[in-house]
């Protein structure tokens, strides 16, 4: 997932291990879009990305001109966000317990 964004041009991208925090997800992806058409991009990406065995095909919440998008993969949750929606929400730090992974930026 990391890679599929990266490779769309997606900033300050985290991924958090939620295991132990949270039933919803074992890992949250979240990452900054800077445009409605970055965000289209990551999206469709999302959904033709292949998916490994354990995990389910994604189902989306949220719609790109919403400055929020999220892709829910089952055990990996991915959400993308234009940047004032990323400062609003800031689930960095609502989630600071989770230790991070791995951060491109």
């Amino acid at each position: 997932m990391v890679e599929v964004l990266a490779e769309r041009g997606a900033t300050d991208v985290a991924l958090l291990d939620m295991r132990g925090l949270t039933i919803i997800a074992d890992y949250f992806v979240v990452c900054t879009a800077g445009s409605t058409v970055q965000m289209r991009a990551i999206r469709d990406a999302l959904d033709r990305e292949p998916v490994p065995p354990s995990a389910s095909h994604p189902k989306f919440e949220g719609e790109v001109t919403d400055g929020w998008l999220l892709a829910d993969f089952g055990g990996v949750v991915v959400h993308v966000f234009a940047p004032d929606a990323r400062a609003y929400y800031r689930l960095d730090e609502l989630w600071s317990d989770a230790p991070v992974v791995a951060r491109l930026q």
